[in-house]
């Protein structure tokens, strides 16, 4: 790429603002220099790597043992959850769903991370029923006219 030239206000340079150098970008399927020297040197030596690890997590190495356990038990990332939430037709029901939502958040059957997140599902949801709602209404009105 050029240097940029100044032209008083604005640099100018080879590319327009927002127009990429690559637009291709990198092939799918294209790794990483550092990615293949890594795997490279590793090559053929998995196996012991592995066998090494369990001795050091066996032995009582702290870190050998959360590598070998994170890998047969990963942490969960998410999980079902179950509580009544009524039928949401109408942009209102959407009112009785997140009071629903903060009763079983009081009754410890739902975390409050989780209830954000079902909450977050909750607000689009509305969002769509209102859409709807109103698509209808300007239908029908086109529909009198």
């Amino acid at each position: 790429m050029t240097e940029p030239v100044s032209t008083g206000e604005k640099q100018v340079g080879r590319w327009q603002p927002g127009q990429s150098g690559n637009p291709a970008g990198r092939p799918k399927g294209a790794r990483h220099k550092v990615t293949q020297a890594v795997e490279a040197l590793l090559e053929g030596q998995a196996e012991a790597l592995t066998q090494r690890a369990i001795e050091k997590a066996l032995e009582g190495d702290g870190a050998a043992l959360r590598l070998c356990l994170e890998r047969l038990a990963p942490p969960r990332k998410d999980a079902a959850v179950f509580f009544d939430l009524p039928e949401i037709q109408s942009a209102a029901d959407t009112v009785r769903a997140s009071s629903s939502l903060l009763e079983a958040v009081a009754a410890g059957n739902v975390t409050p991370d989780e209830a954000g997140r079902i909450m977050g599902l909750l607000t689009a949801h509305k969002a769509l029923v209102e859409v709807c709602e109103l698509e209808r209404r300007i239908e029908a009105l086109e529909a009198k006219q």
